[in-house]
């Protein structure tokens, strides 16, 4: 539990005087803490989702923007911690480099599968871009929110199951993005594990869902649109 115990030694630091029953409850504390940012931040996440278009989920949407930020910003985590920190060369190219080869098996995957009729939802150049952007704000979430708190609670190793889950249940009921999430939240949890930063991490993601929107048939994929936009897609 490293943010919990971290938060408990700085707090404890100054008062060295804890019996051990209290230092576990405040251990306990900081853990509940800690759960409670992330059923918050992820019951608004799903209530965003699942909402029509309309005020009502662009008000979800702007709390669910607040809560994230908000407990970024009060949290204990460093820069580093959260993968915002300058990446290494090494970084860079493990990073890229295995998004490139994963983005290969992609058109393979759509054609064994059979998904890959026409016609396919290849975004145009200027919308490729806004969705480049994107891919950061959702490593943001999932690595500098998500990943570290779940690694504080769970341990580095069962966090990317447990995070890469929660980013696939997130792309609920869009099959082929809840199938090809679970492994790209796999590889980009466990990348960010490794080497701790998020902006290459980016650009995998984006080399990732360009290339999935350019090799299944959008009759599956729906605009990859995902939670209640995806059902009401016809």
């Amino acid at each position: 539990m490293l943010a919990a115990s971290k938060s408990f030694s700085q707090h404890g630091s100054a008062n060295s005087s804890y019996t051990s029953a209290e230092k576990g409850r405040l251990l306990r504390q900081a853990s509940f803490a800690i759960w409670l940012q992330l059923g918050m931040a992820y019951a608004l996440l799903e209530a965003t989702l699942w909402t029509p278009e309309g005020r009502l989920q662009i008000l979800w949407m702007t709390l669910t923007t607040i809560c994230i930020l908000l407990f970024t910003l009060g949290g204990r985590y460093s820069a580093r911690e959260m993968g915002l920190a300058r990446p290494s060369a090494a970084a860079s190219v493990w990073i890229v480099g295995g998004g490139l080869v994963l983005a290969d098996t992609i058109p393979v995957l759509a054609a064994l599968t059979g998904a890959n009729s026409l016609p396919t939802h290849a975004l145009p150049m200027h919308t490729a871009w806004q969705y480049a952007i994107w891919t950061f704000v959702q490593q943001f979430i999932l690595q500098s929110f998500f990943y570290v708190r779940m690694e504080s609670l769970l341990g580095s190793r069962r966090a990317v199951f447990a995070t890469a889950i929660l980013f696939a249940t997130a792309h609920i009921p869009n099959p082929v993005l809840t199938f090809t999430t679970l492994l790209g939240g796999l590889f980009f949890c466990e990348m960010v594990r490794r080497y701790r930063n998020i902006f290459p991490l980016g650009v995998a993601h984006a080399v990732l869902g360009l290339t999935v929107a350019a090799s299944f048939s959008d009759a599956v994929l729906h605009h990859m649109r995902v939670g209640i936009a995806y059902l009401r897609l016809h």
